[in-house]
């Protein structure tokens, strides 16, 4: 069985060593270099000790592109354009970008790594940009209903999120005596995941005039990310869950399920399950991701997969940690 050779940029953060995790337990991966110019020259599991036992590999400076297949950007938002305007990458070397720097169509040639929509244009795909976390949460909430053309009216979206989101740095709004015990609101109405979200869900729908009203949490946990969305609708409950169930049937990871759902049956896993109650004229909308995973690491590996034909799931059959 050929081995698909990986190399990792920014593979110190939760990110990197989260990809680091589920490549060393993939049948056909092989991580080549997981580049670290703070950290070059020490093992991998000093920094993401999860991994002690697991693997020798050593963090570099080096980035021999020349030697891989395929090279995963686990930076920040807004360095991978930069980095790429400084450095050359082989043609034949795949790119899958996980900050937000080309999910928006425009004067590039990535293509939106979303598997439940756009599955065919991934897998001829040579750059790839790894949908955001709360993007994903909410577009798999909302996609079924955008592709019975329900999103008419203005939408109602919150969704809380595990501090892993906001990254490994330290910051006033992400160290744990802020954050245990405590809940509080940031960038409502301006997220940045806004106009990914309402480019995927004009996609399907052929439009989108109304306006995504989301309101993001930071939460005291984790990781992991609930999802409630609102839509005003007259068609019946039944037809509406028999339009999820068919949107999905196909999905490898994503599932409507009839039970109402909670976070710990996703977290640890690449899963995103969705479930719909009918309330009057109101159809609430519920869906649970891991964030780290479903949310950027596993959809990225996900759409690895995808991109040089091998199974979807591979490396991905991950079990939920709460039980």
């Amino acid at each position: 069985m050929e081995r698909i050779k990986i190399g990792i940029l920014g593979a110190a953060g939760y990110t990197g060593g989260e990809l680091i995790r589920v490549l060393l337990n993939h049948p056909q991966a092989e991580i080549v270099f997981a580049n670290s110019e703070s950290n070059a020259g020490n093992p991998v599991s000093d920094v993401h000790e999860g991994l002690i036992g697991e693997t020798d590999l050593k963090f570099t400076d080096q980035m021999p592109f020349n030697q891989v297949d395929v090279v995963f950007f686990c930076f920040g938002h807004g360095k991978s354009e930069a980095f790429l305007k400084e450095h050359t990458i082989p043609e034949n070397v795949k790119i899958i970008d996980l900050a937000q720097d080309f999910r928006i169509k425009g004067n590039h040639d990535y293509v939106y790594g979303l598997p439940e929509i756009n599955k065919a244009d991934m897998a001829k795909a040579q750059h790839l940009a790894n949908p955001g976390c709360f993007a994903t949460a909410i577009q798999l909430a909302l996609l079924p209903a955008a592709n019975l053309n329900l999103l008419k009216e203005d939408v109602s979206v919150n969704a809380i999120t595990g501090s892993t989101g906001a990254g490994q740095k330290p910051g006033a709004t992400t160290h744990f005596s802020w954050r245990a015990g405590n809940l509080s609101i940031y960038k409502p109405f301006q997220h940045q995941h806004i106009a990914e979200i309402r480019q995927s869900l004009a996609q399907v729908q052929g439009y989108l005039d109304a306006d995504i009203d989301f309101i993001p949490y930071r939460g005291n946990f984790a990781r992991g990310i609930f999802c409630t969305a609102v839509v005003k609708t007259a068609v019946p409950a039944e037809e509406i869950i028999e339009a999820y169930k068919d949107f999905y049937a196909d999905a490898a990871f994503t599932h409507y399920t009839d039970k109402a759902i909670d976070l710990k049956q996703v977290v640890n896993t690449n899963k995103a399950l969705v479930h719909c109650e009918k309330f009057g004229n109101k159809l609430l909308i519920t869906s649970a991701i891991d964030n780290l995973l479903k949310g950027a690491v596993g959809q990225a590996v996900q759409n690895m997969n995808l991109m040089f034909g091998i199974d979807e799931t591979a490396g991905l059959r991950l079990k939920a940690s709460a039980f």
